[in-house]
């Protein structure tokens, strides 16, 4: 049986992204959407969750850009197949990418017929090169520990590096020298929550300890790696539950 191929569409516009659902017979493409994110920032965080396959990045979000996010995707997953969408007055801003192994460029509005051939031809390739998921690219960078204190170095470089908006499991992988998978595993293994739910807790342990002092929503957020207020805030109240000024405005009662 064929394998069904993962895609995320990664658009700052709600309404961009429900159209891209929708447009699309994915199923007929042997694919399924298996995620959104709002900014390249919120793509970093669950992309190690996703796995996606196939990414469709617009070149203009807040936060981290499209061209931000594909240097820091590409560097760590370099199977995963980049489609860079654009409007035609953004065109120019696009040739930054050229240099990167971006897959395909579409101008915005897109046509579905012309999804459709991308898709098509996409899948060709990761038909023809039989990959699934590789691991991010590790990279040895002399940072030794002895494996039965792994974990407790890594909650300590976390801590200490928890504002770096780029900070993900891949990240860490690289860091210490190990395959994302291993890292997961033994990091659930060893705490009872996976890399990423620690990471976000402990982000948000620290948002709570700054909304106390009145810090503005903005301000908090990019304090603990977050700049991107919207997925910042979605994180914060599944965390307090209760939203980020509800919260502030409780300590001041």
């Amino acid at each position: 049986m064929d394998r069904k191929y993962r895609v995320m569409i990664i658009d700052d516009e709600e309404s961009a992204r429900k159209l891209m659902r929708a447009a699309i017979n994915w199923g007929e493409l042997n694919m399924e959407v298996v995620g959104e994110a709002a900014s390249g920032i919120e793509a970093i965080n669950v992309i190690d969750d996703l796995k996606p396959d196939i990414a469709f990045v617009d070149i203009s979000m807040p936060f981290m850009d499209g061209i931000e996010f594909t240097q820091t995707a590409t560097g760590r997953y370099p199977n995963l197949v980049i489609i860079i969408m654009t409007a035609i007055n953004q065109f120019e801003y696009a040739r930054r990418c050229v240099s990167l192994p971006v897959f395909d460029y579409m101008l915005k509005p897109m046509v579905r017929t012309e999804i459709t051939k991308v898709l098509e031809r996409a899948k060709k390739m990761l038909d023809a090169s039989n990959v699934t998921w590789e691991e991010p690219k590790v990279e040895h960078t002399g940072a030794s520990a002895d494996e039965s204190n792994t974990t407790e170095l890594i909650k300590k470089f976390v801590e200490d590096n928890f504002a770096d908006s780029k900070l993900n499991l891949a990240y860490i992988a690289q860091h210490f020298g190990f395959s994302a998978s291993y890292l997961s595993r033994k990091f659930k293994q060893e705490t009872g929550s996976n890399f990423i739910e620690y990471l976000t807790n402990l982000r948000m342990k620290k948002a709570m300890q700054i909304a106390r002092a009145n810090v503005k929503m903005y301000q908090a957020a990019s304090e603990v790696g977050i700049p991107d207020p919207n997925y910042f805030s979605r994180c914060f109240k599944k965390y307090a539950g209760m939203s980020y000024s509800e919260y502030v405005a409780s300590k001041y009662e």
